[in-house]
């Protein structure tokens, strides 16, 4: 809390806390705090580390002009009252693994992050980026006992982005000129929507013929494990960092954008009780709205599969925290 000298009330600024400080939690602290979007908590297990972190951030707002407040900690307790809540927390991908093959671990990580987040800041908003997404986000919105409307992955943004990146390389065109949309789980089963995919309005289906989609949507389903191979050491952190931000701003600035985000199914879709990537209006309330698309017959059962793999891996999952 501050005080502004112009007036007798107390001001607020925003908050955001991300839990986990590895390169996916501390690019994403520079991006909110270089966007001059919110005030920073990034929390971590190991000690030293976000504080180092957010001290390194905060000698370079003179640089970058922006007076956001980055704080780095260990204690849940220093989170207090955060708007948003990232959870990045979790063991990251290595070559030849899959995101499903982070379940055990991660599932663990998450449920307690998300219970200790929401002790303090009970009207936050969550968001799931820690692998395999769908599947934490699922068990993060069981754990925070929250509406569907307050908790979401980041999945479809970062997949779309990696869609429109491959189109744009291809055609030679301004990445910023196309649009794609991708469904489904964030993982090999995703469901790329070519004949939603323009290039400042035209369908992709004028300007490229159908093995060459085949290939880029190939590739869009890969485009994680394809850094991972080429790090090895590592997966992405980049692009998860500004699709994560994005959705942030949307939120934080409530500027109700439709972005495809991992989000909790009543019946959309022909989907219950699961969580995937559809569609949403994101604003100040988080989900404000999901939209259902008319999809083929090719699509929907396309989007169907992806759901039943998520779906094994819940069961799964739940299992596993039950001490199966």
């Amino acid at each position: 809390m501050i005080y502004s000298p112009n007036s007798p009330i107390l001001c607020r600024l925003p908050r955001v806390t991300i839990v986990g400080a590895g390169r996916v939690g501390s690019t994403l602290a520079q991006r909110i705090a270089e966007k001059n979007l919110a005030d920073v908590v990034l929390l971590d297990i190991v000690a030293g580390m976000p504080q180092g972190l957010a001290l390194d951030l905060l000698e370079a707002r003179g640089i970058e002009l922006h007076n956001r407040q980055i704080v780095g900690t260990n204690n849940y307790a220093d989170t207090s009252g955060s708007q948003i809540v990232v959870i990045t927390a979790g063991l990251p991908r290595k070559p030849g693994m899959s995101r499903d093959d982070l379940l055990k671990t991660n599932a663990k990580i998450v449920v307690e992050a998300a219970k200790q987040a929401i002790a303090y800041s009970p009207n936050a908003i969550f968001i799931v980026v820690t692998n395999p997404l769908d599947v934490m986000t699922y068990l993060a919105w069981q754990a925070t006992g929250l509406p569907r409307d307050r908790v979401m992955g980041m999945a479809g943004v970062l997949d779309s982005a990696r869609f429109e990146t491959f189109i744009a390389l291809e055609l030679g065109v301004l990445p910023a000129d196309v649009k794609a949309m991708v469904l489904g789980s964030h993982g090999d089963l995703m469901v790329p929507l070519s004949r939603y995919a323009t290039v400042n309005g035209v369908p992709i289906t004028e300007l490229l013929d159908t093995a060459t989609i085949d290939r880029l949507v190939e590739r869009t389903r890969n485009g994680g494990a394809e850094i991972v191979e080429l790090m090895q050491t590592g997966g992405a952190f980049f692009a998860p960092a500004s699709a994560t931000s994005v959705m942030v701003e949307s939120i934080l600035l409530n500027q109700s954008r439709l972005l495809p985000v991992a989000t909790y199914l009543q019946g959309e879709y022909g989907l219950d009780d699961i969580v995937i990537g559809v569609p949403c209006r994101l604003g100040c309330g988080g989900i404000e709205e999901v939209l259902e698309l008319h999809l083929t017959d090719g699509e929907r059962e396309a989007l169907q599969t992806s759901a039943q793999s998520v779906r094994n891996n819940i069961d799964r999952a739940q299992e596993i925290l039950n001490g199966g």
